[in-house]
Order: structure tokens, then sequence, then C-alpha cells
């Protein structure tokens, strides 16, 4: 932005940019990073972090821990249960035994939408209860024991 332009309203100006954006495409799920959108729009991080609270305060957008922000869109349902919780309905999703080999950090990042290192701090979660064995790096996970229902929900 150069400093001649009034920064006053510029959140305003992206947020509406981004909705129109959203509106246009009702594939997309999630909103660019603030990097990107600093970048795309040249402005600073907090002018960017105030857009995506405007989204938020009109319920288009909320932000996910360890994800990036959700695009709300009406009548949909969306999972916000912990990572670790959604990851362990992989074993009964997938109709997985004691003893059989867990998916990858990297095939569970590209399943949900994350990065591998958010996806194993979940995996260690998981590990810690006692769900999953094995692990680090090189070495395949296995099912140690099937989540309970408490587990899962």
């Amino acid at each position: 932005m150069s400093q001649q332009t009034n920064p006053r309203g510029t959140f305003l100006k992206i947020a509406n940019a981004l909705k129109t954006r959203i509106e246009g495409d009702p594939s997309m799920t999630v909103l660019p990073s603030l990097t990107e959108v600093v970048r795309e729009y040249k402005v600073s991080r907090g002018v960017a972090v105030r857009a995506f609270g405007v989204l938020k305060q009109e319920g288009v957008a909320e932000p996910a821990a360890g994800e990036r922000w959700r695009v709300i869109r009406p009548g949909t349902v969306v999972d916000r249960r912990p990572l670790h919780e959604r990851i362990a309905d992989v074993i009964t999703a997938d109709e997985l035994e004691v003893g059989e080999a867990f998916p990858s950090a990297s095939v569970l990042a590209e399943r949900f939408g994350v990065s591998r290192p958010t996806v194993t701090k979940a995996l260690e979660k998981l590990e810690a209860a006692g769900v999953l064995a094995g692990g680090g790096q090189g070495r395949v996970r296995t099912v140690h024991t099937l989540p309970t229902r408490e587990e899962r929900s």
C-alpha cells in the first residue's frame, strides 16, 4: 500500500473482497493464509487480522486451531472436535484392527488439510493415550487399541 493511500477502512475492503471470493467459489472451504493476504493486498499483518475479524463477526469464517480459517456455509456441518479426536476416528472409518499400520502423518495431513507438524502433535497425543504404538522418524505407527466411545466423542 502506498503512503498516500488512506489505510482507514482498508481491512473492510479486504473483508469484502474475501466475501466476494467466497460467494464466487462454492468449493472454497478455507481462507487464504494471513501471509497470502498480506502479500496480495500489500498490507500489514494487523490489517489482515482485522479483515479476518470482520469475517468472523459476520459469521462468514471462523478460526480453526492448527488450521487455516474455515469458511462457514449455511447448512454445512463442520466437525469442530480437536484434531486428535478426528484422527482417532480414522481407525473406525478405515476399519483398522489392532496391530494394523496406521496412515502416515503425510497422508493424514492431506486428508485433514493441515500441516504435517500439526498431525504429528495429534498423533503423539494418541500414542500417549495408548491408542497408537510406534511412530518416530521412519517407523510405522500401528493401532495399539481400538478407541473407546469416550475417546471418540
